[in-house]
């Protein structure tokens, strides 16, 4: 075992790196050194980060509220998220040396359109704050010790005062973040709630499906879910990619989460999509009427692709041209802005952006994101019951839940050291 530590942050991903950065620079601040140490699985740190954003990385976006994350409340989620807000976010990494950009959507990505900008300026950071990272070095087992916790690694043993678990959920298991961090969690006595599912993954429908023959076509749409009962659960606006085995997209991956955990709740949700978003069945109709003898396809060229078109009014029964029936009009009208989505699956946390499920935050201090049920060990990122939309905004939890539990672990331990008169440079003499 090595010589005991100050804090130890479990998993370098986004939001362990930043907490280990910020458990670094408050202790600077304070004039009280401290030893952290870093640990990871992965052979290469910051895997996600890499293929975040298509490899450009969107380190966040530009109006972030609670709003725009599920999981667990609202007020809670605010709490959190005003202790570092997005325009923190952009001074951290522009004093980094990575200048942001905001495209159209809101969505900010460095200038230089590259991930490794992002991932380096992250591993500068926590080095020069003082963080020794070491990897690959899995967690194995993580338990109490009378001066705090014990880290079992496939290297060794960590022993700390304190630690921070930000050892991610449970997408994109290749990068390391595979459900390991729950185990650790609820082995110190935490829950994880249920379901576990991907977020922000893309659907799968029958083989037999007509919108898979769409494969390749790119639009905006509306997608509503529903319980069984018809209330509108969640609705959301966005493009939407036909594929060959379903549907992606901002618009799908982001009812993606909302219909598993409602399918989990209630197996007989429903999931529609409107192909002319702000239109309505009426509105529509109306549409159609006034160009009856030209046809839909007259009456939707301009909003819908021709090959969409004709496929909506095969779906239909419905001719292309001409006339239309009221019956083969209002069959028409419910394949434009309804079209069921019989989902039958999902493509799995191997292509899912995120985890939708953790530890719940009413376990934890939101002030300090410390554990309500095992103190000293504080929480950060995708491990929690937290998941944003798409657009940088699980960066942005990562950054501010990171700060939150690295700043107040290393106050934590520099308040000790205070109250016991020991002298600034403690455990770091110890390892020197």
């Amino acid at each position: 075992m090595s010589h005991p530590l100050d804090i130890l942050v479990i998993g370098c991903g986004a939001a362990g790196l930043f907490a280990a950065t910020w458990v670094g620079r408050t202790a600077q601040a304070a004039g009280c050194p401290l030893a952290v140490s870093g640990v990871d699985g992965a052979r290469k740190l910051g895997a996600k980060i890499l293929v975040a954003g298509g490899g450009r990385c969107n380190v966040t976006h530009c109006i972030v509220s609670e709003a725009d994350y599920a999981g667990s409340s609202p007020p809670a989620i605010r709490k959190v998220l005003r202790r570092f807000p997005e325009s923190d976010t952009v001074a951290f990494f522009e004093a980094a040396g990575v200048e942001l950009k905001t495209e159209e959507t809101g969505k900010l990505f460095p200038v230089s359109d590259s991930a490794r900008t992002v991932l380096a300026a992250l591993v500068r950071e926590a080095e020069a704050a003082g963080c020794r990272l070491v990897h690959p070095a899995r967690v194995t087992g993580l338990a109490r010790s009378t001066t705090g916790f014990v880290a079992t690694t496939d290297v060794g043993a960590f022993a700390a005062q304190r630690m921070i678990l930000c050892t991610g959920g449970k997408s994109l298991p290749k990068s390391g973040s595979d459900g390991l961090g729950f185990e650790l969690a609820q082995s110190l006595g935490h829950s994880v709630t249920e379901p576990v599912v991907p977020a922000l993954v893309p659907l799968v429908l029958p083989a037999e499906h007509w919108i898979r023959s769409l494969a390749g076509l790119t639009l905006p749409t509306e997608v509503t879910l529903r319980g069984a009962s018809g209330k509108r659960l969640f609705s959301t606006t966005g493009s939407t990619l036909c594929t060959h085995v379903g549907l992606s997209g901002p618009a799908i991956l982001d009812v993606s989460r909302h219909w598993l955990v409602a399918r989990f709740q209630d197996p007989g949700v429903s999931l529609a999509l409107n192909w002319l978003p702000g239109e309505t069945a009426e509105s529509i109709d109306r549409l159609l009427v006034a160009a009856q003898g030209r046809g839909p396809l007259t009456a939707l060229r301009g909003r819908l692709s021709e090959r969409l078109i004709r496929t909506l009014c095969e779906q239909a029964s419905a001719s292309p041209t001409g006339d239309l029936a009221r019956e083969a009009r209002r069959r028409l009208v419910a394949v434009v802005t309804a079209t069921p989505l019989p989902v039958v699956g999902d493509r799995g946390f191997t292509a899912a952006e995120a985890t939708a499920g953790g530890v719940p935050l009413t376990e934890v201090r939101l002030e300090t994101m410390e554990s309500r049920l095992c103190p000293g060990l504080h929480f950060a990122g995708e491990v929690l019951d937290v998941d944003g939309r798409i657009g940088g905004f699980n960066f942005q939890w990562a950054w501010a839940s990171g700060f939150v539990a690295g700043s107040a672990a290393a106050h934590a331990v520099i308040q000790s050291r205070a109250a016991a008169g020991v002298a600034g440079r403690g455990a770091l003499d110890a390892t020197s």
